[in-house]
């Protein structure tokens, strides 16, 4: 795939476009079960639903606050809620996708991050999305101090100002896909004054990242940004260059193991914050069951052992099968504390 067609990839590609049309056809099948709307975001025009069925209580006092990093101004947990699974995006399969977002109705998701927050965690990666404005809103409603980072590019988004007042965010984010596509059709710039625009809303500004040489490309050049969102995993990689690297091409996204290391190499060198993300290669730790939760407590070891101490984890949750978000928390508090 050339280059030039990756941010299109993004915007109404494979599983972008797949998802978002699940996205549709989910949150009409449920309208009956949501009481009305809590009212419309002026900016957007955006109708958020009520969410029903979740705890009309104050959730519980909180367990001790996991490990933090500065952020800013800010404190933010080394492992931080993600939205993948939440979203919808397995980066598996179509049913693996569908699962997840039947799974994660709004109920359902405002009762996670309830759990999330009362575990230890403070801070949750969000898309802009009806559900996420829909969940933040009632997370606000009960009391909720959950810090919202918001994902997000200007091409197909709603403008800043509007996800600003719907999410009441401490940062933004570039997203990682079209930042990679950005640099290499030689428009780098529109990232860096996508920088500049979430300052002039008086708040933090990352910049997500697919390929450790645009790290350090950003790092060289002493980008305003106050943090990075790291990927484990180059997921841009175009088909051509998979060939020259490895003399093959993956089916779909492209999960290296060599990916990982080459990043975290990087992120030792530069002084600002990143968020780890794909520390789990998307699930992709253990065909065996019982096997599982020593895997993914191998990756977090890996990557704490790996990123700064100023660093964090962002890790997408599924709590089916398993209780991920106590594995989870347990191996941050294990491998996590300050040294």
């Amino acid at each position: 795939m050339p280059v030039c067609d990756l941010e299109l990839t993004f915007l109404v590609g494979r599983e972008r476009a797949m998802t978002k049309e699940i996205h549709k056809t989910r949150l009409t099948e449920r309208r009956e079960f949501l009481l009305g709307v809590s009212g419309t975001i002026a900016a957007s025009g955006m109708v958020v639903p009520a969410i029903v069925g979740a705890q009309d209580a104050t959730p519980p006092a909180a367990a001790e606050l996991l490990p933090t990093i500065p952020l800013g101004k800010h404190r933010v947990t080394r492992l931080i809620t993600g939205w993948n699974p939440i979203g919808g995006y397995s980066h598996q399969t179509l049913n693996a996708s569908l699962h997840m977002l039947e799974y994660f109705t709004p109920e359902r998701t405002f009762e996670f991050i309830a759990k999330c927050e009362v575990a230890g965690i403070n801070t949750w990666q969000v898309d802009h999305t009806e559900k996420s404005v829909a969940v933040v809103r009632k997370l606000r409603e009960k009391g909720s101090k959950m810090q919202i980072i918001c994902l997000h590019a200007e091409s197909g988004h709603v403008p800043l100002k509007t996800a600003a007042a719907d999410l009441g965010p401490i940062a933004f984010v570039h997203h990682g896909r079209v930042a990679y596509s950005l640099f290499r059709t030689g428009k780098s710039q529109v990232v860096r004054d996508y920088v500049k625009k979430v300052h002039d809303l008086g708040l933090l500004a990352g910049v997500s990242i697919q390929d450790p040489v645009d790290l350090k490309r950003i790092t060289d050049e002493g980008w305003e940004n106050e943090f990075f969102m790291t990927s484990f995993h180059n997921l841009s990689r175009p088909a051509e260059e998979q060939r020259r690297l490895f003399g093959t091409v993956a089916v779909g996204e492209p999960f290296f193991e060599t990916d990982p290391p080459a990043m975290m190499a990087v992120m030792r060198q530069v002084a600002k914050p990143c968020l780890a993300y794909k520390i789990l290669s998307a699930g992709r730790v253990s065909l065996n069951a019982k096997a599982a939760p020593r895997a993914v407590e191998k990756r977090f070891k890996n990557a704490f052992d790996n990123i700064k101490p100023t660093d964090a984890v962002i890790v997408g949750m599924f709590p089916v099968y398993r209780d991920e978000l106590s594995e989870s928390v347990a191996f941050t508090r294990k491998y996590g504390a300050p040294a």
